[in-house]
This record gives structure tokens, sequence and C-alpha cells, in this order.
């Protein structure tokens, strides 16, 4: 059996606060003026990532890990997480602020809702001027100054918000209070979890003049009271993978290419690229295939020997 380099079709999601940009800047084939997340890779029940290229065409991701969850998953990650596929993968366009929230962790999301917990990092791919994110509390708090500040609607004098560059990197541990602000496309790794406790939405309506369901008491526990660094500051050395984040749920690094450089694995984990600008190809037994910004790729644990070619900035991550 030939493994090679799997894409799956986006699955676009509409949203309160979303754009145009997944089109403009990403080429995503969206038709909504709010369309505020494409799902490159997922096995969340319900939305579940379909093969868009190859011999597996049309075959649904857990299925083929089903059929070879060595071989697609890698023997490590298989032996970790059965045939689970343990991380998702999104672009996200806000045009406006995102609701503020916070999700659980492992032990508070498998008690409540049999759930891995939702750690994830964010790439910034493109920000607009003075574009910011709300990641955590300047200070310390509490619970009773935290819900002090929500019932007055001056929790945001609480919240440290930051302004974000377009290569910026956020890692955001779970318990972590945060926002991603309007005018931002982001790329979001996170385990696979649709878990989200939303604290504070501005008081918004949708199109029907209804407000969306806060989760004030579920998120009192999740919380992270504490100030917490979440930035990641990285190497951008030439043509080698530079770590960026290295946590029990994925690793990332950061690939600056130009030319040609050649990748070997052990067969533990599956590889997934993202293109955050450029171009690159993806060389294997005599077969080349390219790949552009806004694209996302799996390699199958299988896939031990590769190269890649081009000039792009890749974002590369794996299971440790």
């Amino acid at each position: 059996m030939k493994f090679y380099p799997l894409q799956f079709k986006p699955i676009l999601k509409e949203r309160i606060w979303g754009g145009e940009k997944l089109k403009t800047v990403l080429r995503k084939p969206i038709t909504s003026k709010i369309t505020g997340e494409s799902w490159e890779l997922s096995t969340v029940e319900g939305d579940v990532s379909v093969v868009a290229n190859g011999e597996w065409k049309g075959k649904l991701l857990t299925s083929l890990i089903d059929d070879f969850p060595n071989e697609i998953l890698g023997t490590k990650v298989h032996n970790r997480f059965g045939n689970q596929f343990p991380l998702l993968f999104k672009y996200l366009d806000a045009r406006e602020d995102l609701s503020i929230q916070v999700h659980p962790n492992d032990e508070l999301a498998r008690k409540r809702h049999n759930s891995f917990g939702k750690t994830e990092m964010w790439y910034v791919m493109q920000a607009d001027v003075d574009a910011k994110i709300i990641v955590g509390f300047k200070e310390k708090s509490n619970p009773a100054e935290y819900l002090e500040n929500l019932k007055n609607k001056t929790l945001l004098a609480l919240l440290d918000d930051v302004k974000v560059n377009a290569g910026d990197v956020f890692f955001l541990e779970t318990g972590t209070v945060h926002a991603i602000g309007a005018g931002l496309v982001v790329a979001e790794i996170q385990q696979t979890s649709d878990i989200t406790y939303r604290i504070y939405d501005f008081d918004r309506v949708d199109v029907q003049g209804k407000t969306r369901e806060l989760h004030v008491d579920l998120a009192l526990e999740a919380i992270n009271y504490n100030k917490i660094e979440t930035k990641k500051e990285y190497t951008k050395n030439l043509n080698q993978s530079n770590e960026v984040v290295d946590c029990p749920y994925f690793t990332t690094n950061f690939i600056p290419l130009d030319g040609e450089i050649s990748i070997s694995k052990s067969g533990e984990t599956f590889t997934v690229y993202m293109c955050m600008e450029g171009s690159f190809e993806i060389e294997d037994n005599n077969s080349k295939t390219q790949y552009v910004k806004g694209d996302t790729v799996l390699l199958p644990g299988a896939m031990n020997l590769f190269g890649l070619n081009g000039k792009a900035s890749i974002l590369e991550i794996y299971i440790s």
C-alpha cells in the first residue's frame, strides 16, 4: 500500500464575527460574507474531514484511520490515542471581535463532556493595523473579582490585550481566558475538541435579534486566574525546523524554506504541514505535489522519507 500526502475538503463555518478573508487571503471556496472558520483537518463528531485528493478521494479520515491506524497516525500516536485523531486544524477570519471565552482542561472536559480538553496555539497570518487579542489577566485575579467585573460589564479592565503582527505566535493552555480581535486571520492548532465556554459576547445579537448563549457557571471552575505568558518567541533559521511550541499535545515547528530539504521520520507520528506564505512541493517516490498559502496537508506516519522544495513559510506539526 502506497501512502501519500493527504488533503481534505475544507469544512466552512459561518460565524457572527466572520468575514470574507478566507476567500480573499486563503482562497477558500466560501460563498457567505460571514464565514469565520475553515476546518482543515477534523474528526469532531458531525464534522469529519473528507479526503480531497488521490486514491482515497471521498473517504472519511475516520475510516482511513480505522483501516490503517498505525500507518496513518503513526505507531506511537496510535498506541497513545487508539483510533482517535487527537488534533484539530483551522483557519479563522475575525472581521469582528470573537467572544471572550475559555476552554476546560482534560480532566474537566472528560468529566463534563466525555471530551478532550482544548489546549491550542495561534499563528497570526494577517493582521490589520492595531489588531489585538485578549490573552489572560493583566494581574492575578480570583473568582469573586472576575464575577463582580463580569456583572458590571467591566471585565475588559481585568484582561490583558496585546497588539499583534503577522508571524506572532500565542500558546494558550486550557484555562486561559482569551479572544481573537477584529482584523486577524489566524491558523489554529488544537486538541480535538469543540468545547468552548463563552463568558462575554459584547451584548451582540444575531440576525434574529438573539444573543448567543453564555456559559458563566461552567467557566468559573475552568478559568486560570493567574497572569500567564502566552506569546512564543522563536528562531527562523533558514531551511530548518525551528521549534515554536512543544507541549504534551503537539509540537509545532516553523520552517522558513528557500530551496530544498530532506525529511526523515520514524513512523511514530503523522506530520501536518500548513503553508503560511509562498508555495512548496512535497516530493516522495518521484511524485511531486505543490502547496500554496492556506493549504494544509497530512503526511501519514508511514511516510518516512520525503523532501520539501520551494520558497515558503511552513508550520510543521506532529506529536512527540
